[in-house]
């Protein structure tokens, strides 16, 4: 059996792990946190994501905006902390067979849903399920898909893999993975019904929603707030005009561009967080032209990543390379050539694919991340010297995750990363995932990726991912040119944690149970 402390994998076992957010530290521009957390006040968060089309059912929630409502309103197996560990939630504690391949979960006992339906592991199994199966359509697929069966032995859910797999208590992390009640035929997902710290009041997609404090939580120790209201501000000045006049207490995505001026308002205070967030755009690799490995890789190096890293990021983050793994995270491929600026191999790659020249249109909104239309015309210049002309195609905020991204043949997007890199490669790269968004498919690369979920050496594994890695980098459909620090403000009467996670913005969108007023 593998080794648990209080509930939380021992990093020195075989299960160690060191996710970037391990390592990351929140960067605090100006002010001090508050030492003590105490209840009270009514939060207002200004959100750079959220659409009309949102909805409850997990299985779609794509963006930060329902994101942070399924960390305030529900609970997950297990979560990932601020160091980047993972600890237990609904589960109390878990232990694995010898090859990884059954893990057994606690629950906890004593926890109900807002309701007042007592969470069972019926429950449990349910919610899982509901990813699961031809059936399922959930962006969570991928990523339970070698779960072979779930059983309940008393307080204990049993989970059999088709393979070993040393990170699955982080997988069971995953936002799209919370414990809802079952029904008959699955789970209630419409009435918003959850066991988190947070009652769900309202809930209007692409404007606001409201959440009050769940006096009944297991959890002591999270929820600070009397109540929340969490409006979706996609629109860049409306979310710098709402925090600058006090409509709001806090806001994400920043405006890199207006960061000197917000960091001398004593009223504020900005932190930026390194951790796995990268901008990207992507290519069909199902559609012509980028069916052509050799038109993937010219579009590459006609991109100048340094110049995305200094004009878009203003230094808020580094240079990427194609993959979607962060420096700081365990088995990064140190090895792998850094790919730069070359319109003439660009050009070289072009004639490779029969090509003198290549006119192609990308699409790009500031709701994929903040800037995204002036990467892309940043990358429209640089992409001129190598052949190939770029048509910018300025595309509406709301709607832009439903009806523009993995619908229009390229486009720019961003990604918060995952805390491990096989549950990012499933999300994203397998052939057929949900969220493939390059439609990329390489057998070699999903054999390999099987091998090294289950591979418990962890030299062999690092040689697999790192394999792994060069396959995406020089074959896949996504360019990554940069990764993005998590820049977010706050007024100087929030306090927050000394360390804030880095899995994903705002402190793991996990802001709502962790902040507090000062």
């Amino acid at each position: 059996m593998s080794l648990i402390t209080n509930g939380r994998l021992d990093r020195r076992g075989f299960l160690k792990t060191t996710a970037a957010g391990a390592i990351a530290a929140s960067l605090p521009l100006c002010g001090a946190y508050a030492s003590t957390p105490k209840k009270g006040g009514h939060l207002r968060v200004g959100k750079g994501h959220g659409q009309t089309t949102d909805t409850l059912n997990p299985g779609t929630w794509e963006n930060g905006y329902t994101i942070a409502i399924t960390h305030a309103k529900d609970g997950h197996l297990t979560e990932v902390l601020a160091d980047g560990s993972v600890g237990p939630l609904v589960a109390e504690s878990w232990e694995a067979s010898g090859d990884a391949k059954t893990w057994r979960f606690k629950i906890r006992n004593g926890i109900t849903f807002h309701s007042g339906k007592t969470l069972t592991p019926e429950d449990v199994v349910a919610s899982i399920n509901f990813h699961r199966g031809e059936n399922a359509v959930s962006a969570a697929t991928p990523i339970v898909a070698p779960i072979q069966d779930i059983t309940i032995d008393g307080d204990t859910v049993v989970f059999a893999l088709d393979g070993g797999n040393a990170d699955f208590p982080f997988i069971l992390s995953d936002y799209h993975l919370p414990i809802l009640p079952a029904t008959d035929d699955g789970i209630d997902w419409k009435s918003g019904d959850g066991c988190g710290s947070y009652v769900l009041e309202t809930f209007k997609p692409g404007v606001t929603s409201t959440l009050v404090r769940n006096e009944n939580h297991w959890r002591k120790d999270v929820a600070w707030f009397d109540s929340i209201e969490m409006l979706s501000l996609t629109d860049q000045n409306a979310r710098t005009t709402a925090l600058v006049s006090g409509d709001v207490d806090t806001v994400d995505k920043l405006d890199l561009k207006t960061i000197g001026l917000l960091s001398r308002n004593r009223d504020l205070d900005i932190s930026s967080v390194a951790g796995t967030q990268h901008f990207t755009f992507a290519m069909s690799a199902n559609q012509a032209p980028y069916d052509d490995v050799n038109v993937r890789l010219a579009m590459k190096y006609a991109i100048n990543r340094e110049e995305l890293v200094e004009k878009i990021l203003f230094g808020y983050g580094s240079v990427g390379n194609d993959v979607p793994i962060g420096q700081g995270q365990q088995f990064y491929n140190t090895e792998l050539e850094q790919k730069t600026y070359d319109p003439d191999k660009a050009k070289f790659y072009l004639k490779e694919a029969g090509l003198d020249s290549l006119e192609v249109s990308l699409s790009a909104a500031d709701a994929a991340f903040a800037g995204a239309v002036d990467a892309a015309t940043l990358y429209q210049n640089s992409a001129k010297a190598a052949g190939i002309d770029l048509k910018v195609v300025r595309e509406p905020n709301d709607g832009y995750w439903s009806d523009v991204w993995m619908k229009k043949p390229f486009s720019a997007v961003y990604w918060g990363g995952r805390p491990v890199q096989d549950q990012m490669f499933s999300t994203a790269y397998t052939c057929g995932a949900e969220w493939n968004d390059g439609f990329w498919c390489n057998e070699k690369f999903d054999e390999l990726l099987v091998q090294a979920r289950a591979e418990l050496d962890q030299d062999k594994r690092r040689q697999q991912y790192w394999e792994l890695q060069e396959i995406v980098s020089t074959q896949g459909a996504i360019i990554i040119p940069m990764f993005a620090n998590y820049v977010f403000a706050t007024t100087k009467k929030i306090g927050k944690p000394e360390t804030l996670a880095s899995n994903w913005d705002m402190d793991g969108e996990r802001w709502a149970e962790r902040w507090w007023f000062a």
